[in-house]
């Protein structure tokens, strides 16, 4: 008797419990069965939902970290002219090679003489000149095409 007595207790607290967790206002069994059974489903799709946006959050991270490779690896040239046959050269670009020579080989091709430079490999090489011209006949485009040629040439493009 007392144990029959105790699995009802057991059983009504269990149901109380339910229907507190589920916000069910039923008395009947088999309503907070149906309303327990529903709210796994609601928790089921959710679980799907943030699992889906959790998906597509990685996806995003990777495409932007893709995409911060390809701006870390671009090549940047600017020429300035300061004075008359006088440039000022930057460039950066990735690190790998011997760029600094090619650079400086392109330079001794084109017949500038550089006067200053000052060179740095910590996140990717770059390099700011001032390069004289013994030709007057050069601009700041026949430089930039030069540096450009020198730096793709030693990366291994065409």
């Amino acid at each position: 008797m007392g144990c029959r007595k105790q699995k009802r207790v057991s059983l009504r607290r269990k149901l109380h419990i339910l229907r507190t967790r589920i916000n069910s206002n039923s008395a009947k069994r088999s309503l907070i069965a149906k309303s327990t059974v529903l709210q796994i489903y609601r928790l089921k799709v959710m679980l799907e939902t943030i699992k889906r946006e959790y998906a597509n959050l990685i996806a995003a991270r990777r495409e932007y970290q893709n995409l911060l490779k390809h701006v870390q690896q671009h090549k940047n040239v600017k020429v300035e002219k300061v004075a008359e046959g006088t440039f000022a050269a930057k460039v950066t670009c990735e690190k790998g090679g011997d760029k600094l020579v090619a650079i400086l080989e392109a330079f001794e091709e084109k017949g500038l003489n550089v006067e200053q430079a000052r060179v740095s490999c910590n996140d990717g090489f770059s390099m700011e000149a001032i390069v004289v011209a013994e030709d007057q006949a050069l601009d700041t485009r026949n430089i930039a095409e030069v540096l450009l040629g020198a730096i793709g040439k030693q990366s291994g493009e065409n």
